[in-house]
């Protein structure tokens, strides 16, 4: 069987001798969407920026196919392949979509001045990929709407060759439209071999685009499942009680364990 395509082994990290994440291991494959999940300060998006770079870690490793990365800060993230939307999106509300996908990584001609049709080109290219009635190019992103703001954002991401994607709450504060438009893209990601973490405290939106769901509690894993194998109301169980159903792989963190 294939290794995957991550796996943070043993993550421990800790703020003024308090375990935000302790010893926990969570691992995800191409082409899957893995949902983390859990109350306010249970850990999961400690645990992420520590794959992300956002923290170090006090404790633990992490592999990428197989082998063992050092992440210490978003360029060794980003070496790795690794790409954050957080839900503030960091997009820069003045400039038009064009500017945001190249912002910092700008094309520049053989004279030294940027090349604004290069990146102009790039940026339909891709926007036609992801979302083909996307038709705002000159507009700033401030006067997007927020479904199309995120369809910005990931092709960000995209284009410079994520091949792992943390989405952390990507459809906060969005209508039913724009929430199935970026459950869309999720999809359309996945089909193309991207792994992604999703990070919400939205369990429908989990259930509708996840394989499987890691739920952490007091900085501990209570355990892993498919989503195919658990209900709802069980995963609602495992985030309140700590408690794991008959299906779900326990860890240390589960009631019984």
């Amino acid at each position: 069987m294939a290794a995957p395509l991550v796996e943070m082994r043993d993550i421990s990290i800790a703020f003024g001798g308090v375990k935000a994440v302790d010893g926990v291991t969570v691992d995800l494959h191409r082409g899957e969407v893995v949902g983390l999940l859990g109350h306010n300060g249970a850990g999961k998006s400690t645990l992420i920026k520590a794959l992300s770079g956002a923290y170090k870690r006090d404790a633990g490793q992490i592999f990428i196919d197989g082998a063992e990365v050092q992440i210490d800060n978003p360029r060794d993230a980003r070496r790795c392949n690794i790409e954050t939307i957080y839900q503030t999106l960091a997009l820069a509300d003045n400039l038009d979509a064009k500017a945001n996908l190249f912002l910092g990584r700008e094309l520049v001609g053989g004279a030294g001045f940027l090349d604004d049709d290069a990146m102009e080109a790039e940026t339909r290219k891709i926007m036609k990929r992801l979302n083909p009635n996307f038709a705002k190019f000159t507009a700033p992103v401030k006067a997007l709407s927020g479904g199309q703001r995120q369809s910005v954002a990931i092709a960000r991401a995209i284009y410079f060759d994520a091949k792992i994607l943390i989405m952390d709450e990507p459809t906060a504060a969005l209508g039913p439209a724009e929430t199935a438009q970026v459950g869309e893209l999720v999809k359309q990601l996945k089909a193309e071999g991207i792994g992604i973490f999703l990070i919400s405290h939205d369990i429908h939106d989990v259930f509708d685009l996840a394989d499987r769901v890691f739920v952490m509690k007091n900085g501990q894993l209570v355990g892993q499942a498919r989503t195919a194998d658990v209900t709802k109301d069980e995963v609602l169980g495992m985030i309140i009680l700590g408690k794991c159903p008959k299906a779900a792989i326990p860890g240390p963190g589960a009631l019984d364990s």
